[in-house]
């Protein structure tokens, strides 16, 4: 007979396993770090082309070219940081995605349909209303892809210094959205922004692509082989008109991320434990440093707010990811047999949902694609994309400031450890070993509570016993 089906609902957002919030915990400290280095580029880039005595030379230095012509790699600083070095960081982001495909919460369609339905209307709420907004002004409607991606670095960051005490579902859930997230943005990009298709040099990234799924299958192992193959896939997948970083995320998507008898960690997890921090701590803000150079006067400010294009942006990563995210996680919960953990609020959804407003590093190379050619256009773009940043950082800092003060209890409750295994407790509460484990730390401290119990009593017995009293001749007054 086949066994019923269980009728308990889902919970959304529900506890994670221990495994997985190891994994979330790493990731954040990871981006913490380039987080920070990530902010300190962009204001450093503000600083060097905002200076007039330095302005001139942030242009020299971005522009300056180097690289193979003959290879068709001729390209200045700042291409080769958006083509080049973001190659990388979507190489992780590969790694991410696949592992959560096989080993985190998108193994289960059940689990994943959330982060996937949430990041969707996260994009396709702010395009909608990039779109509503620049028709209304009588804009373009080139840039509608700009304010639909989300900065892992940049959100994941201010989480891990803002919401110390958090759930850890909450994060997971922000590090999954953010990945699959990052894949759609690469889809874009590839169906989007690709220019003049040259097949030869496409069908060679794809052969590529297909000796390094190969050679990985085999079990062939080495740098040397891998990292020059890796650089011919990119030049080749460049040459073809197809945006270079989509060789980053394929072949991350390739790499292995279960593991198998004997091993301690899975290829994939190997690998983006030894790429990610050059990833947050290099790629990233090196990106950052060449692309967030823009004007930022008084009046450039103020006329993000006029142009239809730039207010757009803003409001799309402002306005459209808050509530694309929040509504589609509502969504699910409402038409699925899913609901909301108990230990969660919707308030917790919606800061998080405003935090993944932070468009920082994939918006800024959408809007170099979305308005290629056009200078102005690019720098008031890439100026609308800083400000929305730094808004939806604000607002849900405060959010997550308010929420934060109410879970540092339930935090607590979390990493509690009383039989002092190095699991936290709310993980053996069915498991009748740490009970017992318990029980036998219990009796140790109560025999010792005894112990002493008797100990102060037969001393007091005996100081009852003394003649007289002690110290009655010095009960009186002076």
């Amino acid at each position: 007979m086949t066994a019923p089906r269980s009728t308990t609902p889902r919970k959304v957002l529900g506890r994670l396993s221990l495994p997985e919030r190891t994994y979330v915990a790493d990731a954040l400290r990871t981006e913490t770090v380039g987080g920070v280095l990530l902010l300190a580029a962009a204001v450093t880039a503000l600083l060097w082309a905002n200076i007039p005595a330095l302005g001139d030379s942030y242009g020299s230095v971005a522009h300056f070219h180097l690289g193979p012509a003959s290879l068709g790699l001729d390209l200045s600083l700042a291409h080769w940081a958006a083509d080049g070095l973001l190659a990388i960081f979507f190489f992780v982001a590969g790694i991410e995605l696949k592992r959560e495909l096989v080993a985190g919460d998108l193994r289960d369609p059940k689990a994943a349909a959330l982060p996937v339905v949430a990041a969707l209307c996260g994009m396709a709420v702010p395009a909608l209303v990039y779109t509503v907004t620049s028709v209304t002004g009588g804009g373009s409607l080139a840039g509608w892809a700009v304010p639909t991606a989300t900065d892992i670095a940049f959100a994941l960051a201010v989480l891990a210094v803002i919401g110390t005490s958090l759930p850890s579902a909450l994060r997971a859930f922000l590090l999954t959205l953010a990945v699959v997230d990052d894949l759609f943005a690469i889809l874009i990009i590839a169906v989007f922004f690709t220019a003049d298709l040259n097949f030869a040099a496409l069908g060679g990234a794809v052969v590529g692509l297909a000796v390094f799924w190969l050679l990985l299958r085999k079990g062939v192992r080495g740098w040397y082989v891998y990292v020059p193959l890796a650089l011919v896939i990119w030049a080749l997948m460049y040459n073809s008109g197809v945006h270079a970083t989509v060789a980053g995320v394929a072949m991350g998507l390739m790499l292995r991320c279960h593991r198998e008898e004997g091993e301690s960690h899975s290829p994939g997890e190997h690998i983006e434990h030894l790429v990610r921090p050059l990833s947050a701590g290099l790629v990233v803000p090196l990106f950052a440093l060449f692309s967030a150079g823009v004007s930022v006067s008084g009046g450039a400010l103020a006329d993000v707010f006029r142009s239809p294009e730039t207010l757009g942006v803003v409001l799309g990563l402002v306005v459209g990811k808050a509530l694309g995210i929040f509504g589609g996680t509502w969504l699910t919960a409402r038409f699925t047999r899913a609901s909301l953990s108990d230990d969660l609020a919707w308030a917790d959804v919606f800061a998080v949902a405003s935090l993944a407003g932070i468009g920082f590093t994939v918006s800024l190379l959408i809007g170099e694609l979305a308005f290629a050619g056009d200078e102005t256009m690019t720098n008031e773009v890439k100026a609308a994309v800083l400000l929305g940043s730094l808004i939806a950082a604000t607002l849900a800092t405060v959010l997550l400031k308010i929420q934060n003060a109410k879970y540092r209890r339930l935090w607590e409750d979390e990493e509690r450890d009383e039989d002092l295994d190095g699991i936290p407790d709310v993980y053996e509460e069915h498991d009748p070993a740490y009970h017992l484990r318990l029980a036998a730390r219990y009796e140790a401290k109560a025999a010792e509570h005894r112990r002493i119990a008797q100990e102060k009593a037969a001393a007091r017995h005996e100081l009852a016993e003394v003649p007289g009293g002690a110290g009655e001749d010095h009960d009186g007054p002076a």
